[in-house]
């Protein structure tokens, strides 16, 4: 089974933070990716570099999964993901972000095979156990 929980800013131990997602909005619809070895959609994000900052990294993954150039950027909170699913993995810790993009250059990193816009979160994603959960979160920040 899979948990997603999240927390507050700067409750968890910022080196554990080992990933971010970025759920992003450009011209008024939801940007999504797909890696050119898949066929399902994904929140831009990723993995955090060596002496990168968290926020640092979400920047630099928006930028290459998506092309953002102009945007505004914010933290919304952290998160964790529990799994009892596989013995080499049992949690890890991120940051939540939410970015509202006026400009893409139309260069994406080499992995990505396609950047679309929706209206609605789409039904064909990569991780849709944690997606929908992290989509909400970001919607409900925006409500607040």
């Amino acid at each position: 089974m899979i948990k997603v929980s999240f927390k507050e800013l700067g409750s968890i131990e910022d080196s554990k933070l080992k990933f971010v997602a970025i759920v992003t909005r450009y011209k008024d619809k939801w940007l999504y990716v797909k890696h050119k070895e898949r066929t399902t959609w994904e929140i831009p994000g990723g993995h955090r570099e060596e002496n990168e900052s968290i926020s640092y990294a979400a920047s630099r993954e928006l930028f290459e999964e998506a092309g953002a150039i102009k945007y505004k950027i914010i933290p919304i909170c952290e998160y964790a993901i529990e799994s009892d699913e596989n013995p080499y993995f049992t949690e890890s810790f991120g940051g939540l972000f939410y970015a509202e993009v006026e400009e893409l250059n139309n260069k994406f990193d080499f992995e990505i095979g396609e950047i679309k816009l929706f209206e609605d979160i789409p039904e064909n994603l990569t991780y849709p156990l944690i997606q929908p959960l992290v989509h909400k979160k970001v919607i409900e920040f925006l409500k607040e």
